[in-house]
């Protein structure tokens, strides 16, 4: 039958974790494996790269972009779980779950919106028959080498944002708080001065305060609140930032969201008169990623060229 593609084999992941037990990625994987046709051989194949089982590959996509969804949960590291909305998947989808079921999931759905704005390339995107998150491995003549690279590094970098923002939102909002005031240490603010973690009930508001030089003169306020997928911060939210920090005597402020900002939340940010910087849930997630906070780094792809001068100069 040959190997599936990882869209074929996202429902053959939600049946390997339909009984709610909470399994690990290698014991899924091992289990959608075993449920599948594959001869040794085809168990044996191995990437271009030679690092990875094909196989092993694509159930790993599949669960990347089922956990996208909100269909599979994380619930710790290299943990799953099926989810609620996992269980009517397999209930309303007999036959097949693929990237157009998905669709239905706004978190899906914004998922999907992050590669394509991070491509920003014009491409169309990649088949089902090319594999879609692992159109690497195919070979298609009319796309080139680093074309193709860069469409599975855009894949990849979409599907840990969007995971990355899953395990944001189920943060408390101490915690939440504290991964902000990480990320702004990483992005290098505070350098100079100093970042003091502030919130706490009866905060004002404040919830981080950045010190841009030794002595505290030069101060920068932040706000960090986290919201579910599908709401958003509306102006009086902002206005009520605005006012903690005129209380503070600032005229500066982040705040930063897991969720998005209503058209009124940016209009209030840009009629007062103060410097309101509006990071959502889509830039913190980037942010995150561009400066190596709660992620590491895989694996590095080295390309060759002809060399013509060597050629010449014999």
């Amino acid at each position: 039958m040959g190997i599936p593609d990882y869209q074929s084999l996202m429902r053959p992941v939600l049946v390997a974790l339909s009984d709610g037990v909470m399994r690990s990625t290698r014991e899924t994987k091992e289990a959608v494996i075993a449920s599948l046709d594959l001869t040794e051989g085809e168990k044996a194949e191995v990437l271009p790269s030679g690092n990875q089982l094909t196989v092993d590959n694509r159930v790993g996509w599949a669960i990347s972009y089922l956990v996208a969804a909100g269909a599979v949960e994380r619930p710790s590291r290299a943990r799953l779980r099926i989810s609620q909305a996992g269980k009517e998947l397999l209930v309303d989808h007999p036959d097949r779950v693929d990237n157009q079921v998905l669709m239905k999931f706004e978190a899906f759905r914004e998922f999907r919106a992050r590669h394509h704005r991070l491509r920003g390339r014009g491409q169309q995107e990649p088949t089902p028959e090319q594999g879609g998150a692992v159109v690497v491995e195919q070979a298609a003549s009319e796309i080139s080498p680093q074309e193709l690279i860069e469409q599975a590094r855009l894949e990849n970098r979409a599907a840990v944002e969007g995971e990355l923002l899953v395990r944001a939102i189920a943060l408390t909002p101490r915690d939440f708080e504290r991964l902000v005031i990480r990320l702004l240490k990483a992005m290098g603010y505070g350098r100079t001065g100093m970042i003091e973690h502030s919130g706490k009930p009866g905060d004002g508001g404040i919830d981080g305060i950045i010190s841009q030089d030794p002595l505290g003169l030069d101060r920068i306020y932040v706000q960090a609140k986290k919201y579910a997928l599908g709401e958003s911060v509306g102006r009086p939210t902002i206005q009520g930032f605005v006012g903690a920090l005129m209380g503070a005597q600032g005229d500066r402020g982040v705040f930063i969201t897991t969720s998005s900002f209503t058209s009124g939340a940016v209009l209030e940010a840009e009629r007062v008169n103060a410097r309101i910087e509006l990071i959502d849930g889509a830039r913190l997630a980037e942010l995150m990623v561009d400066y190596g906070v709660a992620v590491q780094p895989e694996a590095t792809v080295t390309l060759f060229k002809l060399d013509e001068d060597f050629f010449e100069e014999l």
